[in-house]
């Protein structure tokens, strides 16, 4: 427990719970303005909705073709601080003109729904001007990370996830669907009032080979487009196999679930830099790994046992009578997300930090492959609870074979 102890004081010397701190804010944030969206909206509504936000949370782990993810890796193991500057510049000019081209791919995605969703127009076009606001917010968030101003990135996220919160309930109790559309579109623009605090350079000349940080940067967004397809393709495919209240239903087993994994993803992304920088250190990757199962391993315990008893309670408190049914599915997907904490999210984020990108983007092919095959096998004979079924052996075999990739790395080093 000695190693335990100096791990987390170190994580406390990095200031690490100012950035756990405001990823966990975001994430109740976004799952108290989820549950909101479900009470104050109708079904309709809500499915509709949830079509929308699929696609663009593909389109947003591809914002500026990656290069966020690029400033934070390589301007975490960047020597100086004119480094990081230009670095940081450079990736904002050449990032914004990328994505503005998702954007404007965005829109165009709309004309495939038109014929069955006549209004959905709107809605994509709200959130094509969300993807260029999360640019810029970003963008700011990896840089105040990267120079170590963990209490400002603190700040930032949750001014500007609480704003959001406050608008979405309010828009939406006044005006329904177009009080969302106009919450969720202004909600990242905020993070604006920090860019004029930002330190950027006219020159932009970086020491990194550009052709190792796009690829590493489009590997980077290509898995997080792959990962989050994984989320939102199961989504997708009930709304063509089944029908919209069968999308607010397994929309609804899997928020709570899914939402778990925040405590893991924000831990490590907390650690992203210094995993960044000790990249080539075996000891401190196999003792950063047996540390965090010491934390991790009770507490999924916990949470099972905890849903498990409490599942019908937790289901008519959240999302009310008219959901009662899913428990099956609830269950079945909160076993597989504690497990994707314990496998998936910790060796994803790993292989990242490492800079093994590709192998990342392989395993999330497959993880494609395999929920499409499956949902295609169990959903038609078993609704919501197949599509559960098929999500939690997609995340357990991706899991292993990330695992398999990391060890493997691992076992190179010297």
């Amino acid at each position: 427990m000695e190693n335990l102890s100096v791990f987390l004081r170190n994580f406390l010397k990095n200031k690490g719970h100012f950035v756990f701190g405001s990823l966990l804010i975001a994430k109740i944030c976004g799952f108290i303005s989820s549950v909101a969206i479900i009470r104050l909206l109708s079904e309709n509504d809500f499915g509709l909705i949830s079509i929308v936000t699929s696609f663009f949370a593909v389109f947003l782990a591809f914002s500026g073709f990656g290069s966020q993810q690029i400033l934070l890796r390589y301007g975490s193991i960047a020597q100086t601080e004119e480094e990081k500057t230009m670095l940081s510049s450079y990736l904002l000019r050449q990032g914004f003109l990328y994505q503005i081209i998702l954007s404007v791919l965005f829109v165009i995605l709309s004309v495939f729904y038109l014929d069955t969703f006549q209004k959905i127009i709107w809605l994509f076009i709200a959130f094509s001007i969300r993807l260029i606001g999360y640019f810029f917010y970003n963008h700011i968030q990896s840089q105040l990370r990267i120079n170590g101003k963990n209490r400002e990135f603190s700040r930032l996220n949750n001014i500007v996830n609480i704003s959001g919160l406050i608008f979405i309930i309010i828009f939406i109790y006044f005006w329904g669907i177009l009080g969302y559309i106009i919450a969720m579109t202004i909600m990242p623009f905020i993070s604006l009032f920090w860019f004029k605090g930002m330190n950027f350079s006219k020159r932009c000349i970086i020491t990194f080979s550009k052709k190792e940080i796009w690829t590493y940067g489009l590997f980077t967004a290509g898995t997080a487009v792959l990962s989050d397809m994984l989320f939102s393709l199961d989504i997708i495919l009930i709304g063509f196999l089944l029908n919209e209240s069968a999308v607010a239903g397994y929309k609804t087993a899997i928020l709570l679930p899914s939402n778990l994994t925040f405590i893991a993803l924000t831990f490590m992304q907390s650690d992203f830099p210094e995993l960044a920088k000790h990249h080539k250190d075996k000891f401190f990757l196999k003792n950063y790994i047996s540390n965090y199962y010491k934390i991790f391993i009770p507490l999924c315990l916990t949470i099972f046992v905890a849903f498990y008893i409490l599942k019908d309670y937790i289901i008519v408190l959240f999302f009310g009578e008219k959901y009662r049914g899913i428990e099956s599915a609830f269950i079945i997907l909160t076993s597989a997300f504690l497990l994707n904490m314990l496998m998936r999210n910790l060796y994803g984020n790993l292989l990242s930090a490492v800079g093994k990108m590709a192998y990342n983007t392989i395993v999330s092919i497959l993880a494609l492959i395999v929920l499409v095959s499956l949902s295609i096998l169990l959903v038609p004979k078993y609704g919501v609870a197949g599509m559960a079924i098929a999500q939690s052996i997609t995340l357990l075999t991706t899991g292993f074979l990330l695992m398999t990739g990391f060890f493997s790395y691992i076992r190179k080093l010297s």
